[in-house]
C-alpha cells in the first residue's frame, strides 16, 4: 500500500522561503507523475506543481516563477522549495502520487504571517 508523508511545514514571515519534502512508501516509484497541491479553509483544492516522471514541471501562474518543483527518485521523494512566501500561499499542502485517482498525503501546514 502506498503512502506519502509530507514534511517540512511552519510559520513563516511573508517574503520568506520554506521547502516541503514528501516521502513514498511505493515499491514503484520512478514512472510516476508527482504534484504538490494545496488547500486553503473554505477555497477548493488547487494545484500548485507537478512533475513528470521524465521530469517535466507545470505551475500555476501564482506561483510560477517562486516555487520549484524537484524529486530524488533513489529516495522516493519530491520536494517544493518556496521562495518569496506571501500570506496568499497559506494552505495545507498536500503531496500526490498518480493524478487525481492516485495517492494523496495527509498534508502539512504553512502559515505565511508577519
Amino acid at each position: 500500500q502506498v503512502k506519502l508523508v509530507e514534511s517540512g511545514g511552519g510559520l513563516v514571515q511573508p517574503g520568506n522561503s520554506l521547502t516541503l519534502s514528501c516521502v513514498a512508501t511505493a515499491s514503484v516509484f520512478r514512472p510516476y507523475a508527482l504534484g504538490w497541491y494545496r488547500q486553503a479553509p473554505g477555497a477548493q483544492r488547487e494545484m500548485v506543481a507537478t512533475i513528470t516522471g521524465s521530469g517535466s514541471t507545470n505551475y500555476p501562474a501564482s506561483v510560477k516563477g517562486r516555487f520549484t518543483i524537484s524529486r530524488n527518485n533513489a529516495e522516493n521523494s519530491v520536494y517544493l522549495r518556496m521562495d518569496n512566501l506571501k500570506p496568499d500561499d497559506t494552505a495545507v499542502y498536500i503531496c500526490n502520487m498518480g493524478g487525481a485517482l492516485g495517492h494523496w498525503g495527509q498534508g502539512t501546514q504553512v502559515t505565511v504571517s508577519s
